[in-house]
């Protein structure tokens, strides 16, 4: 009764899995839940976007200035409905002009004005909302809160949203490198740290329900390297690593002078080993400089990173600590991996 009990469950998730799935199919299911960031809010215009997430072709459109994200394929006859266009808040089908609303509904079908419309015609849409410039959406029904990145609306702050970067890397590789502070000396010594500066003082992690909090202070610079004689002499950088699993990581950084600068580190996992990565940042200083520069820096800093995490193996995140061999200055990374494993995540994000 139990073998059959589990093949009936193993039955419908992969009912619910996309085509060629790269994720294992409980991790697919587990992940779904959560809202992944898909697109930036502002390139959803009076056009369908396509994107994909969790292996999901999707595409996104406004209706009555509101996003909606639904499957890539129309109902009718399979075609991609990121190749037609909007009308009237209406999503057009490019193959036979049939229009859906932003439920999904399928309201016209110009070959048969006067006729019935199936009700199988009807998308298969999914919870989707806008926040810190980007557009999330949840494969699993959105029940799950969106973690907060409550600096992006804080008065006095300068909200820069730089290019996304691409990583032929799982998202659980991506984020735990964005919190490892042990690889500053060594992957970043041209943007920003000093191989002769690699020691790693002892910090405090904190375990939180959704997540981790690590909190380092060092006197390893973070300005770029043509900045950092801005930094006065002896000046202790305090940095704070925030989690929320599974892909979602916030670092607030000290600067001298009153200065804070805030990242969001929003991994998208598109399919297993492909994520597209998404960076928000604001600052309450250099508000005057131009954006360039911030584009430039933050573009070498995740290049240096994607550089080694594409390489990395095995290619997914080993959950069980004992996989690898974890070292004193991995105690964020630790604290990451039992909080993945807390929600139910597998040994491997792959089939």
């Amino acid at each position: 009764m139990i073998h059959a009990q589990a093949a009936v469950l193993t039955q419908s998730r992969s009912n619910n899995l996309p085509r060629n799935c790269t994720f294992d199919a409980r991790d697919w299911e587990i992940l779904s839940r959560y809202w992944h960031p898909v697109a930036f809010a502002s390139d959803v215009r009076d056009q369908p976007l396509s994107v994909t997430l969790l292996d999901e072709p999707l595409v996104l459109f406004r209706a009555q200035g509101s996003v909606v994200a639904a499957r890539d394929v129309c109902p009718h006859r399979g075609a991609p409905l990121s190749r037609g266009w909007v009308a009237n808040d209406h999503l057009v089908c490019p193959y036979h002009g049939l229009e859906y609303e932003a439920s999904g509904t399928c309201s016209r079908i110009p070959s048969q004005p006067e006729g019935p419309i199936p009700e199988r015609l009807c998308l298969a849409t999914y919870p989707a909302q806008e926040a810190y410039g980007l557009v999330w959406v949840s494969l699993g029904g959105g029940a799950i809160p969106l973690p907060e990145f409550p600096a992006w609306n804080t008065e006095g702050y300068q909200q820069i949203l730089p290019p996304s970067i691409d990583i032929r890397a799982s998202a659980g590789r991506q984020t735990e490198g964005f919190i490892d502070v042990a690889h500053f000396a060594w992957i970043h010594h041209d943007s920003f740290a000093d191989r002769h500066n690699p020691v790693v003082p002892r910090y405090s992690v904190e375990r939180r329900e959704n997540g981790m909090r690590a909190e380092y202070v060092s006197p390893v610079s973070n300005f770029p390297k043509s900045m950092r004689h801005r930094a006065p002499e002896g000046f202790l950088w305090r940095r704070i690593f925030e989690v929320d699993v599974p892909f979602f990581a916030r670092l607030t950084v000290h600067f001298p002078e009153n200065g804070k600068l805030a990242i969001l580190n929003a991994a998208s996992p598109i399919s297993a080993r492909l994520t597209r990565l998404f960076v928000p940042i604001v600052r309450n200083f250099d508000q005057d400089l131009p954006l360039e520069e911030v584009y430039a820096f933050n573009r070498q800093v995740f290049e240096e990173d994607r550089a080694i995490v594409e390489l990395q193996c095995p290619e997914d995140l080993p959950i069980e600590r004992s996989a690898e061999a974890p070292i004193l200055a991995d105690r964020s990374s630790g604290a990451y991996r039992r909080a993945l494993a807390e929600i139910g995540l597998g040994q491997s994000y792959v089939r």
